[in-house]
């Protein structure tokens, strides 16, 4: 199951709700372009038909996530527990390299240079889970092993 914030599934309705909105204007592009005639030859037509078919891909897609994703219920979240919506401050213990990590169920693409998103479902995201102001989390990366501490969660 994946787990998100009340503010990610309210995009994600949204962002649903724009797509289904592209249904009709998907729909009468294609009747003008079978307008046109010979469908065989027909480029509109076409490329039509392929946006048609990969709005409604997206659409099945963002309905599962929104039907099974756990919503977490920031309210009730301890302080002190690290969880999906917290921003946390960790230091590299090798390299004394400070950053600020925000922990999320899906990446909004934002485009904050101060703080790096992480998925819950990463190895980086599974390590920071649950973990506690002090505590030092092994994170498994393609370059080996990295330690951090986790020095504030804000």
């Amino acid at each position: 199951m994946e787990i998100i914030t009340s503010e990610e599934k309210a995009t994600l309705e949204k962002k649903l709700h724009e797509l289904k909105g592209k249904r009709l204007e998907i729909s009468a592009r294609i009747a003008e372009a079978r307008a046109l005639g010979d469908l065989k030859e027909n480029a509109e037509y076409h490329a039509a038909r392929e946006d048609q078919g990969l709005n409604e891909a997206e659409i099945r897609r963002l309905e599962e996530r929104i039907a099974t994703a756990g919503v977490v219920d920031g309210e009730n979240r301890p302080d002190d527990i690290v969880f999906v919506g917290a921003t946390v401050k960790m230091k590299e213990v090798d390299t004394d390299d400070e950053d600020v990590y925000r922990l999320v169920g899906e990446p909004t693409g934002g485009g904050d240079d101060e703080v790096f998103e992480v998925t819950a479902s990463s190895p980086m995201g599974e390590a920071m889970m649950k973990s506690r102001v002090g505590e030092v989390i092994r994170v498994n990366t393609p370059r080996g092993v990295k330690r951090f501490e986790i020095t504030e969660i804000l």
